[in-house]
């Protein structure tokens, strides 16, 4: 059976923000699959089948964002 490779790039960003002397900010941006690359599934392999040869599946996530603001104190 043949399958697609994996190529899916994650990203994040990372700063602290100094607020006074005890306080701190912390931001931080992700995204998971940057690039919204699809990995399909195999395709169908039982001869005869109406799915032979079809792919009919996706293996992973479409692109996440999030966003995250943390404050410590």
């Amino acid at each position: 059976m043949r399958a697609a490779n994996a190529h899916i790039v994650d990203f994040s960003l990372f700063k602290t923000f100094r607020m006074g002397e005890k306080r701190r900010a912390e931001f931080r941006a992700e995204a998971f699959n940057l690039a919204n690359t699809p990995l399909f599934g195999a395709p169908g392999v039982t001869f005869g089948s109406p799915t032979f040869g079809v792919v009919t599946s996706q293996e992973n996530s479409p692109r996440q964002i999030q966003l995250v603001l943390k404050i410590l104190f």
